[in-house]
């Protein structure tokens, strides 16, 4: 009775939190929400005896990935009423990709319900003398290692394309330039100047002693 009480609690609470991180217009109460769905998320991983998932959830995705977004969402100067301008734009690429997904989702659950045992078929015993961090470490670096290589090149081209996407190279910042850095010599570094005793260099010569 217990456990089915906080099956339910938790997974009440992961979907509205879901729910409000799509919904909500402010994007940093987004980020909190999805905070909150991933703890959620975690305590179901509690009941269903995947401690290890559930503390990588905390750890990673709270402690680190979430927090990011936040910092990143209320340190960047993002005018969302000019994002949203082009709203009408994409809506038919982003209701397509929705159609695909809920397609997909379609046929999970419809071939889940037609034959419940067909996700076991897919399934290898694992013995139940190995732990849960064991047992992930043997399917993601042994069975699925290639899979696993094929995420991190995916999420590496994503990371460049955020940098790319973000860099911005503003005009009244001074830059090195190291072609002509490496290109000078003695007679473009140096100038020999007869300073007359008393007076120094004028500001009229400054253009010729510093380049």
């Amino acid at each position: 009775m217990i456990p089915a009480l906080f099956f339910y609690l938790f997974a009440g609470v992961c979907v509205a939190s879901a729910v409000m991180v799509v919904t909500s217009r402010n994007p940093v109460h987004s980020v909190l929400f999805l905070i909150l769905a991933f703890v959620n998320a975690a305590g179901l991983f509690v009941l269903l005896g995947a401690e290890f998932l559930a503390m990588i959830l905390v750890v990673v995705y709270v402690g680190a990935v979430a927090v990011l977004f936040l910092f990143v969402i209320m340190m960047l100067d993002v005018d969302f009423a000019e994002l949203r301008q082009g709203f009408l734009e994409y809506m038919p690429f982003g209701l397509l990709i929705g159609g695909i997904f809920l397609a997909e989702l379609l046929l999970v659950v419809g071939g889940w319900v037609i034959s419940p045992t067909i996700s076991k078929s897919i399934t290898a015993p694992i013995s139940a003398t190995m732990s849960n961090t064991e047992a992930i470490g043997m399917v993601l670096y042994t069975r699925y290692i290639h899979y696993f290589q094929l995420a991190g090149l995916v999420l590496l081209v994503a990371m460049i394309g955020a940098i790319v996407l973000t860099l911005r190279h503003k005009a009244s910042v001074k830059r090195q330039v190291v072609s002509v850095q490496n290109a000078r010599s003695k007679a473009t570094a140096m100038a020999m100047r007869k300073v007359t005793p008393g007076q120094g260099l004028q500001d009229t010569d400054a253009g010729e002693w510093v380049q």
